[in-house]
């Protein structure tokens, strides 16, 4: 293992990145975008170089770090990724520099009527960067609780500074609704910490000591007081996913929010509350998390097909989207419950690839709103005549995101509903139903929007200037890559989804052979 601090670099970088922005002359905004840039940039090459160091075959948690903070409480400084977080960490710093440069006038308005400065949408974006970096690489759950709550500052910034015309109230309404749900976590860490001293020595907040203590049976926490705890972070979780009933926030920040804002809080923030249940409610909380397994589903089933459903009605394109999204997180988050490997895996695969595609379909419709100036679905059409490379940009998004074999999120979907067959048979029925609506929604907005005859309006409409290009580029290229080979991102998330099959004592289901195949002697008999 590198005794070099990679974990705490990425995370200081941009740190050190958005109080250089913040310094900068407030009109001298375009000084300020190209630094911001630069530190995103590298911040992304520092994420490479560290992920070329990340054995596969190693210990489960790599880079790690781990330094007293708060002595009286046992709370360490700890940090450590295994192969789920390093992809979605990877992730995240990859779509940075992608909104960045998709968004590099999306604050200049806000700086023009006194709202808020270019140099401030730029140092928030980078502040929140080490927030997200810092929520996955946390080992100790009270620092990670800290990150999973500082990361909601400069995202209310962004919705409420630089967002639209009803941003205050989106941005409140996604603060209140984050918070809430954090006190339930707040709650549920205390009474973890409590239960530890009493059977551990000590309290401790090291998420591998309690890990390894439950999965030994000797953390002695009561099957009541489990569920409970369980329920603590559940909820936190479901809030941030966002899973139904827990998502009427998402449509209204993911509406009013920039596209390069929404980007980052569909395709991130939101993946720390599957991401969550994944590594911190099932391992720690097995015995609830199988109590609970349908409740879950029956939320997650409901979820797939409700957001699919409401996609389909929308008349505002950044609405459609959201809901889009909660019918991915649905999918996602049975995924993680159906506990089996296939789905596990595929649910670790598709928070990657839902951050892309739903990335790529954000920022194109950031693209058509600033030509423009709607997001009424109605507004647009024939769009394809006058700018073809922005509607074929979009066409990819948009397929990858219905999970069209051979771009990126159709492996991922595939093992979710297979891993959820093994085990619940009926429910995997009724997800692959919200293929068919995914298929409805993604077709008839690109229908209507980009084909047919030009609407009144857009004859001057530009196509996809050289930045746009650029910024987009990389998703694409993502999409179809990890459509054709997802096998780089599934061998590093694979054994962390054994490990955690291991903690809550679950084996994949076997298969049912036909009687005919059991025994030689049975076949003679017969």
């Amino acid at each position: 293992m590198s005794s070099f601090p990679w974990l705490t670099t990425l995370g200081v970088v941009p740190l050190v990145g958005s109080a250089a922005v913040a310094v900068v002359a407030k009109e001298k905004s375009a000084a300020a975008k190209k630094i911001a840039l630069g530190f995103s940039v590298a911040t992304l090459g520092i994420g490479i170089a560290m992920a070329t160091q990340f054995k596969k075959g190693g210990d489960r948690f790599q880079f790690t770090e781990s330094h007293q903070w708060i002595k009286a409480f046992n709370i360490n400084y700890g940090l450590g990724v295994d192969g789920i977080a390093l992809v979605l960490i990877l992730m995240t710093l990859v779509l940075m520099p992608v909104v960045m440069l998709a968004g590099w006038h999306d604050a200049d308005e806000a700086q023009a009527d006194g709202r808020r400065s270019v140099r401030a949408y730029f140092s928030l974006y980078l502040l929140l960067e080490t927030m997200m970096i810092g929520v996955f690489a946390a080992t100790d759950l009270f620092l990670f609780y800290v990150f999973f709550e500082a990361m909601l500052i400069p995202m209310y910034f962004l919705i409420g500074g630089f967002g639209g015309p009803q941003r205050s109230y989106a941005a409140v309404k996604f603060l209140l609704y984050s918070l809430f749900g954090g006190l339930f976590m707040l709650a549920a860490l205390i009474g973890l910490y409590v239960a530890s001293g009493k059977h551990l020595g000590t309290g401790t907040f090291d998420f591998q000591t309690l890990a390894t203590a439950v999965a030994h049976d000797q953390l002695g926490i009561s099957p009541g007081l489990g569920k409970a705890l369980f329920l603590g972070f559940f909820v936190a979780f479901a809030v941030k996913a966002p899973l139904f009933p827990f998502h009427t926030w998402l449509p209204d920040a993911a509406a009013e929010a920039t596209p390069g804002s929404a980007v980052l809080l569909v395709g991130v923030l939101d993946k720390v509350g599957t991401f969550g249940m994944l590594r911190y409610c099932l391992e720690l909380f097995p015995g609830a998390s199988k109590f609970f397994t349908p409740l879950v589903i029956g939320m997650a089933i409901v979820g797939t097909m409700y957001g699919a459903l409401l996609a389909i009605g929308q008349t505002d394109i950044k609405r459609l989207i959201a809901y889009t999204s909660i019918s991915h997180f649905g999918l996602i988050t049975l995924g993680v419950f159906a506990m089996t490997s296939a789905g596990q895996s595929g649910a670790s695969l598709y928070m990657v690839n839902h951050g892309l595609s739903t990335g790529a379909l954000f920022i194109v419709a950031g693209f058509l709103i600033s030509r423009r100036g709607s997001q009424l679905i109605d507004d647009y059409g024939g769009v394809n005549k006058v700018a073809p490379k922005l509607a074929g940009v979009f066409l990819i998004a948009g397929l990858s995101s219905l999970a069209l074999p051979g771009l990126s999120s159709f492996v991922s979907e595939f093992l979710v509903l297979v891993g959820t067959f093994e085990r619940y048979k009926a429910v995997a029925i009724v997800a692959t139903a919200a293929i068919i609506l995914a298929a409805l929604y993604v077709l008839w907005l690109y229908q209507r929007t980009m084909t047919g005859p030009l609407k009144a309006g857009l004859e001057g409409m530009k196509d996809l200037r050289a930045r746009e290009v650029i910024a987009v580029a990389p998703l694409i290229a993502l999409i179809i890559g990890l459509g054709f080979y997802p096998k780089p991102v599934l061998d590093v998330v694979n054994p962390s989804v054994n490990t955690t099959l291991q903690h809550v004592h679950k084996q994949d289901p076997a298969p049912a052979l036909p009687n005919v195949l059991q025994t030689p002697e049975k076949v003679d008999s017969k």
